[in-house]
């Protein structure tokens, strides 16, 4: 595998700029003179759309910047691509930052793509959802001999813990999971429901489903119904956050979001999703968990994804609410709403419509 030097980042056929390695490995990166006159900055915060070199700290991404960071697969994406270069006899420990943004070329999640592109494979896949849990499984159990070509096809770009695959289906994307060794064996239905449950308490979600009862799959937001690619930055990149670890409180989420976006209605949607991780239990709310879109010009909070039941690490919630993350209460979220900026009531309202439909089944609540 021959190693880049320099890789070029392009969004919709647009040269965006050139991201190159320094001497101490650490990502630099320069925007088009083009894309400097139309384009926009694709990490507002860090990467301002200015003339000049930037680089990269060496946390909390390696070395990397955030927003090309949300490009490469953690988890299972990643498990699957180091998979791939151990068959080639390539050790993945070796693989640079910029060969495996390579690697994903035109295949990452939002709209970033990475020219020159380094295929490792270019294999056909089963629409078996039941082959591919099957194949996942020997995957997470190290016993797999079989299609690796296949599954990194399907799922090589995706991020998070749990195996998946990006499928078409009626020619819309859709990501697709299964369960990973440490789910409940309902957890599609399990998210499934909270997806339903969400969109009830007016939390704007991508289209779901339960394929064949059991697998939860969920209508990609990074891509538009004309199949146009839309560029997204998580929470984590933005504010250049490491979502491995809890240092994220709702209220500098929400002050962010405004700083962004110069919308209160998107900062609405974040106290919104946070109410509902509170009442729902879903204490995985890390900082990748939360992302922001841009289209038409302007940026925007993203539908939300991954709401699911957690005890989160150590019993708490990854993004705090107003300081506390054991036990947050009413008193804690209107606290966030006043430091923000949402009026009392308003905010009360809000909080009261969600606690309204919550109810406690078998100990764990869910909306009814």
């Amino acid at each position: 595998m021959k190693e880049n030097k320099v890789i070029t980042v392009v969004y919709h056929d647009q040269i965006v700029g050139r991201l190159a390695l320094t001497s101490d490995n650490l990502c630099a990166f320069e925007y088009d003179r083009n894309w400097l006159v139309n384009g926009f900055s694709i990490s507002p915060f860090k990467l301002p759309l200015e003339k000049k070199v930037f680089v990269a700290s060496r946390e909390p991404f390696g070395g990397n910047f955030g927003v090309f960071d949300d490009s490469l697969p953690d988890g299972w994406g990643r498990l699957l691509i180091d998979r791939m270069l151990l068959k080639m006899r390539i050790n993945p420990a070796e693989v640079p930052v910029l060969d495996r943004l390579a690697i994903l070329g035109k295949t990452g999640m939002g709209a970033l793509e990475y020219v020159p592109e380094y295929k490792l494979c270019n294999s056909k896949i089963t629409s078996n959802l039941s082959e591919l849990e099957k194949e996942c499984e020997k995957i997470l159990n190290e016993i797999y001999d079989g299609d690796i070509e296949q599954l990194f096809t399907a799922g090589g770009s995706s991020g998070g813990a749990r195996p998946k695959i990006l499928i078409k289906i009626d020619d819309e994307d859709w990501i697709i999971k299964f369960r990973s060794s440490f789910d409940p064996k309902n957890i599609g239905q399990m998210e499934y429901q909270y997806s339903q449950l969400a969109k009830q308490v007016g939390i704007e979600m991508p289209e779901t489903r339960l394929f064949e009862d059991k697998y939860f799959g969920v209508k990609r937001f990074d891509r538009a119904k004309s199949g146009k690619k839309v560029h997204m930055i998580s929470a984590s990149a933005l504010l250049d956050v490491s979502h491995r670890f809890p240092c994220l409180d709702y209220s500098d989420l929400m002050k962010a979001t405004h700083m962004l976006t110069r919308d209160m209605r998107e900062v609405e949607k974040i106290f919104r999703l946070m109410c509902f991780n509170v009442f729902m239990h879903n204490r995985d709310d890390h900082s990748k968990n939360f992302s922001f879109v841009y289209s038409d010009g302007k940026w925007k909070v993203s539908p939300a994804y991954d709401l699911v039941f957690s005890e989160g690490i150590m019993g708490e919630h990854a993004t705090t609410v107003f300081g506390e993350g054991k036990n947050p209460t009413k008193e804690h979220i209107l606290s966030v709403a006043n430091e923000v900026g949402i009026d009392n009531k308003h905010g009360l309202k809000i909080v009261q419509e969600i606690e309204r439909h919550a109810v406690s089944v078998n100990g764990i609540s869910i909306l009814s």
